[in-house]
């Protein structure tokens, strides 16, 4: 347990494993609300990015808690609605995709203000918040670890690690519009070349001959190697012109930040 929570909460070893069928809670969802429909759904899930998240990607959630009202009917909504209930509304992967990513975020918000808004998901709080809390995912109870892992990651598309947000401050930047079925390729593409131009992700030790890369990369290494020879070729795929990274160079990981990214 203390080797896991070191270094990552997507690795869990047998004990967790039995303490997560034990222990886990299923976390109350929104009640009475109405079903929105999908443009409902995105529209009220638009306007909490657009009102609590600012432009560093950090969240107001202590103004969000006393205005909750399109978070919890966008949750409502991931309650009902989705691939397994919906399949025709979801027949297009790239909606498919996005809406995963969208209702994660969502869920991680969410989460957050059931937690009662802590400073930080490091130590136990970390095992309590992706694998103890189960959330109704389109009719099932799911945890967050779940959700991506058994899901989301299933899908096979790398670029997710950049715009999956558990709301702490090692996370990629939030953006302040949803994902969309139509742009998403490009949406992608510009969180990841986003991600791999801030220096708290990407640093260049010339000294040592080092690339210090986001621990997220350490957490996952084997679907990002599925597109690239090397982390540090793979990098390369989205830095900015003229700012490649030296391949030759070893490779070291910026520890994760897991303090809540608030404001």
């Amino acid at each position: 347990m203390k080797t896991y929570l070191k270094k990552t909460v997507r690795s869990l070893p047998v004990l967790g494993l039995f303490l997560v069928s034990s222990c886990s809670t299923l976390v109350r969802m929104p009640e009475g609300r109405p079903t929105l429909t999908p443009d409902e759904a995105q529209k009220a899930w638009g306007r909490v990015l657009k009102e609590f998240v600012n432009e560093k990607g950090q969240v107001g959630f202590s103004k969000l808690a006393q205005k909750r009202g399109d978070l919890d009917s966008y949750v409502a909504y991931i309650a009902k609605v989705g691939p397994k209930s919906n399949p025709t509304q979801f027949s297009n992967p790239e909606v498919l995709l996005a809406h995963y990513l969208n209702s994660y975020n969502a869920l991680s918000m969410y989460n957050i203000l059931d937690s009662e808004i802590p400073e930080s998901l490091g130590g136990l709080k970390k095992v309590k918040f992706f694998y103890f809390k189960k959330f109704v995912i389109d009719g099932q109870e799911m945890s967050l670890y779940a959700y991506e892992n058994e899901v989301i990651r299933k899908v096979g598309e790398e670029r997710v690690h950049f715009a999956l947000n558990c709301m702490s401050k090692g996370c990629p930047r939030l953006p302040r519009v949803p994902f969309t079925g139509k742009r998403l390729n490009q949406e992608l593409d510009e969180q990841a070349k986003f991600f791999f131009s801030e220096e708290r992700n990407v640093k260049v030790n010339e000294t040592d001959k080092k690339v210090e890369l986001s621990e997220i990369l350490d957490f996952f290494p084997g679907d990002f190697l599925k597109k690239a020879p090397n982390l540090i070729a793979y990098a390369n795929r989205f830095r900015p012109k003229g700012k490649t990274l030296p391949e030759n160079y070893s490779v070291s990981f910026i520890p994760y930040d897991w303090k809540v990214n608030s404001y």
